[in-house]
């Protein structure tokens, strides 16, 4: 079965973000939705980027917590902030 779209926008960010921010001992992290939208090479799936973010999911699934949203509801400069737990 092939992954969603959203599956993969979240185990991305897990990969690329999460890890490397829970190596260095960082409590928080901004996640910026237009850079990986570029990042993942993806075409006009902004929206998909935002909710694949800001979905409970990707909370358990990368064992953080959203403490804000900043910039547009949808759009390239959303940024995600989320706390390290």
């Amino acid at each position: 079965m092939e992954e969603k779209l959203a599956d993969q926008i979240r185990n991305y960010c897990y990969t690329n973000y999460i890890i490397p921010a829970r190596k260095n001992n960082q409590e928080d992290i901004n996640i910026v939705v237009g850079q990986i939208h570029s990042e993942m090479n993806l075409k006009n799936r902004v929206p998909a980027v935002c909710s694949a973010l800001q979905a409970k999911k990707f909370e358990i699934i990368a064992n953080v917590k959203k403490i804000s949203v900043e910039g547009p509801h949808q759009g390239m400069n959303t940024t995600i902030t989320f706390k390290i737990l």
